[in-house]
């Protein structure tokens, strides 16, 4: 990580109030891709880690069981909780967590992880560490969509801001999936720096 976590913690407080209208299409792809990808069951239980304000989860709401939404910034929390009780979802929950200490509350099996736009702000062995604690949770799937590098990237046209950012290549990532017991199912390519990728627990592995 480029910058300490309470740094990304207070710009995105900076964010909150507009950051649904500043979104790309690639974002926005993203997201829908997501959330198609989770597929969580009625009974399930979803976490959404980087959840912001809150698109994927409250999309998934509408699905699943429980979704718990985990931030590091209290003004995304704070704008994902008013949209909540706006649609009067009252099987989804927002509070602080992150990629290595999600605090998910206890005795809470969770069936699907999902993730965002978020894991990009982690070098390289932090997202290997953070998908290793994902892992952990024992979810079937894991869906990450985020910022990453099909190729080789364009130096004049980066799709994220490197003072801040540190995406992954597909490989980086997939080989951390693996490591861990998953299987890419679905590879999704949006832009050349943009993706999906679904991640299923291989069986016998759980």
């Amino acid at each position: 990580m480029k910058r300490p976590i309470e740094d990304h913690a207070s710009r995105f407080d900076e964010k909150a109030a507009t950051y649904d209208g500043d979104k790309s299409e690639e974002y926005n792809a993203a997201v829908s891709l997501v959330v198609e990808h989770a597929a969580p069951g009625r009974d399930e239980t979803v976490l959404d880690v980087g959840t912001g304000t809150g698109a994927i989860a409250l999309a998934l709401a509408e699905e699943a069981g429980t979704v718990v939404g985990r931030d590091i910034s209290e003004g995304m929390l704070a704008e994902a909780r008013a949209k909540a009780d706006e649609r009067g979802l009252d099987n989804v929950s927002f509070g602080e967590g992150r990629f290595r200490e999600p605090n998910v509350p206890e005795a809470t099996d969770v069936d699907v992880v999902t993730s965002n736009f978020a894991m990009h702000h982690l070098a390289d062995d932090e997202k290997r560490a953070a998908i290793a604690t994902l892992a952990a949770l024992d979810p079937r799937r894991i869906v990450l969509g985020d910022v990453m590098f099909f190729g080789h990237p364009d130096p004049d046209e980066p799709f994220y801001s490197p003072e801040v950012d540190d995406p992954a290549t597909v490989g980086v990532l997939a080989d951390a999936f693996t490591d861990e017991g998953y299987a890419l199912t679905a590879v999704e390519m949006i832009h050349e720096q943009v993706g999906v990728l679904v991640a299923d627990r291989i069986e016998g592995d759980g």
